[in-house]
């Protein structure tokens, strides 16, 4: 890294209020990450001397492994929080696990747990004792996700101009999202980001996933049917349906949910010609995607999901380090 860059947040714990500005911040710093990861060696010493610890107190595959690949190629040291092998089970409270990690020097805390607003707590913690540890949400509740939006955006942005990712690339593409969007912080958190960059976005899903409520975001627009949510559409993003949802009665059937809402290449067929698909993970193959259709390289952009995430999650971690400025 050589430019310089303006950063001023301490914490990111949601995208609400993010500006284009911030967006386009991130998407330059992780093109000049994605750059590092096609060396040799890809290794910077850009946090040297800096604790990442990894405090994820529900389970998580790619997020955790990405977020501790991406402090690894920076150079910094890495703690990895387990709930159950933790103090959690002899009865610590979660502001007593934070303080431990803090008192063994960690400086970017990246937390994730099932209930809403804990990041934020901690945060506030770290910041009443005055501790300078930043806090990065890597998930909480149905609340945000804010590193599976950014990286969501910079994949679309990249498809668009590969060298130069920016915002305004994606004003006026049509972008629908598709299932649960209730229960979904990935959708929350993409709802943000897409609006900023003035994206058309279109909202799909049976009625008791998809609450009117979603309206009240401005620029984006409801459907209860798949087939005009993706009609024109540049890009669909498929969300995982939650098969847990099936027990609170939220729907009918799995089978009925893919005859209605289920993805296959015949019904992107209504999109536009260069359409693309995207997928947060982890996948119910044959319920929200066909396998023919995740598995399409010349449309599903899952693979580059994955791994811009590891660009994107540096590129936070690093301005989040307070080390941009320094560059």
């Amino acid at each position: 890294m050589t430019q310089t860059v303006t950063w001023t947040r301490r914490h990111l714990l949601s995208l609400a209020t993010f500006s284009p500005t911030e967006y386009d911040t991130v998407l330059q710093t992780a093109a000049s990450f994605r750059e590092v990861l096609t060396r040799r060696t890809k290794k910077v010493p850009a946090l040297q001397g800096q604790v990442v610890a990894n405090l994820f107190f529900e389970p998580s595959t790619r997020t955790r492994s990405s977020f501790e690949l991406a402090a690894k190629r920076l150079s910094a040291d890495t703690l990895n929080f387990a709930p159950g092998t933790s103090s959690l089970t002899k009865g610590e409270t979660i502001l007593d696990t934070a303080n431990t990690y803090w008192a063994m020097g960690a400086n970017i805390m990246v937390v994730r747990h099932r209930q809403a607003g804990v990041p934020q707590a901690i945060a506030q913690a770290m910041d009443q004792l005055q501790t300078g540890v930043r806090l990065l949400n890597a998930g909480d509740g149905q609340h945000a996700h804010p590193s599976q939006a950014l990286l969501d955006l910079f994949t679309l942005c990249t498809q668009l101009d590969w060298e130069q990712p920016h915002c305004q690339l994606l004003q006026g593409k049509k972008i629908a999202i598709i299932g649960d969007i209730l229960h979904s912080r990935v959708a929350r958190s993409n709802l943000w980001s897409l609006v900023a960059a003035g994206a058309d976005v279109h909202l799909a899903g049976p009625p008791t996933l998809l609450p009117v409520e979603f309206a009240a975001f401005s620029g984006v627009t409801l459907h209860w049917e798949l087939s005009p949510a993706i009609a024109d559409a540049d890009f669909v993003m498929a969300l995982r349906l939650q098969q847990e949802r099936m027990s609170a009665h939220l729907l009918p059937s799995l089978r009925e949910y893919r005859q209605q809402f289920g993805l296959t290449r015949d019904r992107l067929s209504v999109c536009q010609p260069t359409v693309k698909l995207l997928h947060p993970g982890p996948m119910n193959r044959g319920v929200e995607v066909s396998s023919e259709l995740a598995d399409a390289p010349d449309i599903s952009l899952v693979p580059q999901q994955v791994t811009n995430g590891v660009a994107v999650r540096m590129a936070l971690l690093y301005l989040l380090s307070n080390r941009g400025e320094q560059a």
